[in-house]
């Protein structure tokens, strides 16, 4: 677990779900608590008034100072208390991070055929792209050599207009170019993007088997009594170490997910801005591919990512559109990006 707490930073209790409704109910208990004081305080005050009622008040002031300044007993209210609010979140909301999984398996599936579906409609659109980049350089040869045969002639308006027809086509080709590269850029990204999805959601799934049956085992072992006994005497809580790997699990996994669904957002607003019929797109569209490409290191991706850019950049690594899609295929050695998770 050291490495767990290495790479990964924690939510406390108050980031969690949990920790919302702990936090209302703790406000609840402390306005409750001081509504009743101040409402009976005549009351209290008599009762005090008796030796009985004296003795009661502070036995139950010792009790408090004890749990306060105790740290084992501290620790084991403060235990209690985040399950009991666990459980009550956990009617209304789904905070098992088993379950949380299985739901990211599932948008995984949904995310994958629809990034699948981008890509056929951005290779189809890359194939246009091509096409018209070179209908537009045999009129820009066609239009020169028209020019070049009007000065000859001495037809000088004829040679101005194809001279300038030509520079148009030119100036048109060098953002098409240039729109071919971002879009390069994309269908790199986004072929990478569902290869390492692809094996990301093989690999939740065979945690999610392994792990499924070994909290079993963990928690009948661990019982809740035994938990807080173990947190009395000084000693791990095997069963809330293994819950917080899980939980680091689903937030990993929670912030793949987001990144992919970010980036096909991002990417079908980036294809619906293009007009190729017209030789236009909105600058608005490449200024956000731009951005994403700047940004730090992707989770998804990881260093592959100054690898797709570079590639995308290199003339000399020309793209095969035509190549069919790459099926990720996990080696026999290959091992478990969330093994490290509970070492």
């Amino acid at each position: 677990m050291d490495s767990l707490d290495n790479q990964f930073k924690q939510k406390s209790f108050w980031g969690r779900p949990e920790g919302t409704t702990g936090m209302l109910f703790l406000v609840a208990l402390v306005g409750g608590l001081g509504y009743l004081l101040v409402s009976s305080m005549g009351a209290i005050l008599t009762f005090a008034g008796q030796t009985l009622g004296l003795a009661v008040i502070l036995l139950a002031l010792a009790a408090l100072v004890y749990m306060v300044l105790d740290p084992k007993m501290r620790n084991l209210i403060w235990y209690m208390y985040k399950g009991v609010m666990r459980w009550i979140t956990g009617i209304f909301v789904q905070i098992d991070p088993i379950g949380i999984l299985k739901s990211y398996v599932e948008d995984l599936k949904d995310n994958l055929s629809k990034m699948n579906k981008q890509i056929g409609m951005l290779r189809g659109q890359m194939h246009k792209l091509q096409e018209i980049i070179v209908n537009n350089r045999k009129q820009i040869e066609s239009n020169l050599q028209l020019a070049s045969k009007a000065k000859a002639s001495n037809k000088e308006a004829i040679m101005i207009l194809k001279s300038r027809k030509a520079g148009r086509l030119q100036e048109s080709n060098v953002r098409l170019e240039d729109l071919y590269k971002k879009m390069e850029v994309l269908y790199r990204v986004l072929t990478k993007m569902y290869e390492n999805s692809q094996i990301l959601m093989e690999d939740i799934k065979d945690q999610v088997d392994l792990k499924e049956q070994e909290r079993k085992v963990i928690h009948a072992s661990n019982s809740a009594m035994k938990s807080a006994m173990s947190i009395i005497s000084g000693d791990p809580d095997k069963r809330a170490m293994f819950d917080a790997a899980m939980e680091a699990v689903a937030d990993d996994v929670a912030s793949k997910v987001g990144e992919m669904e970010r980036f096909m957002e991002m990417s079908a607003n980036f294809m619906q801005s293009i007009d190729l019929q017209n030789g236009i797109f909105e600058e608005e569209g490449m200024k956000m591919l731009e951005k994403w490409e700047k940004e730090g290191v992707s989770l998804i991706l990881g260093e592959q990512k100054t690898q797709l850019l570079m590639q995308a950049n290199d003339d000399s690594d020309v793209l095969d559109l035509n190549a069919p899609i790459k099926e990720p295929v996990r080696e026999s050695a290959h091992r478990n990006q969330y093994d490290n998770f509970f070492e």
